[in-house]
């Protein structure tokens, strides 16, 4: 998609002041391509978390990207550092679908999504309120960022059972955990590639594999090879760090016709 032009106007970049919160939802904000607002269950649980979804609308004909969103997408970007007594975010991710689109493959969403977020209260005994910047980009022929402020008092209508089914279901849609049948395991590579040996149930012309480029690294599009009857992905290492990381690892998804997983690779 890098010759996809990337509208930069005041229009289709949504510089939306915070407004009060007024239920366990915030106001939609509109863009060219959709809409979008983020949806709390309300009241925290016992670890002082809060269970959410950035809630996305598109336009037929419009998309809007995964984690890893190629080499020239915008990924999912939330930032809460106005919030109160919100000390961390996490976004998840529904398994995504591969597009080419002529300009270039890339992992993302043609349909309506809900991406689940999880808040972390700084202190679980006193009340937060969520004022969540948000980056994305929906996408026709062109791309448009979608830049603003959403705001959310989770308290103030803890007992929405819109909402909290809205979250539900879309925290009941991720992929699971990666199991010894259902899953990947790396397989020897070099310095330029990453390749891993598929396991999953179903048709194996149904199974795709998805790897997100993060610190620092930055994958090409998989290639797939049936060797021994054994189903092998091979992902182009496009760029990588100076040092390899020591902690965590690279999320991963595996799909295929029975469902998805996900998991953590080691750093190549």
């Amino acid at each position: 998609m890098q010759s996809l032009k990337i509208l930069l106007l005041g229009t289709a970049i949504g510089l939306a002041v915070a407004l009060p919160a007024t239920a366990s939802s915030s106001a939609w904000y509109n863009s060219e391509g959709g809409k979008v607002r983020l949806v709390t269950s309300g009241e925290p649980d016992d670890a002082g978390r809060i269970q959410g979804v950035l809630d996305i609308v598109l336009k037929p004909g419009w998309k809007t990207y995964w984690r890893d969103p190629g080499d020239a997408g915008v990924p999912p970007q939330l930032d809460i550092s106005a919030s109160t007594n919100i000390a961390d975010a996490t976004l998840s991710f529904p398994a995504p679908q591969r597009h080419d689109d002529g300009y270039g493959k890339w992992a993302g969403y043609n349909y309506p999504v809900s991406l689940p977020v999880t808040f972390t209260l700084a202190t679980p005994d006193q009340p937060a309120v969520i004022d969540a910047d948000i980056f994305l980009g929906i996408c026709e022929t062109i791309c448009i960022p979608v830049q603003t402020r959403l705001s959310v008092d989770p308290a103030s209508d803890p007992d929405n059972a819109d909402d909290a089914a809205l979250v539900k279901a879309s925290f009941t849609a991720l992929p699971a955990p990666a199991r010894p049948d259902f899953g990947v395991k790396v397989l020897p590579g070099d310095h330029e590639t990453l390749v891993v040996e598929a396991s999953f149930p179903g048709d194996p012309q149904a199974a795709d594999f998805f790897v997100a480029g993060e610190r620092d690294y930055m994958f090409g599009t998989s290639s797939r090879a049936e060797k021994d009857g054994k189903l092998i992905f091979t992902v182009p290492i496009l760029d990588r760090p100076s040092t390899t990381p020591t902690d965590g690892g690279l999320h991963y998804t595996l799909t295929s016709s029975a469902g998805a997983v996900e998991g953590l690779l080691p750093f190549p």
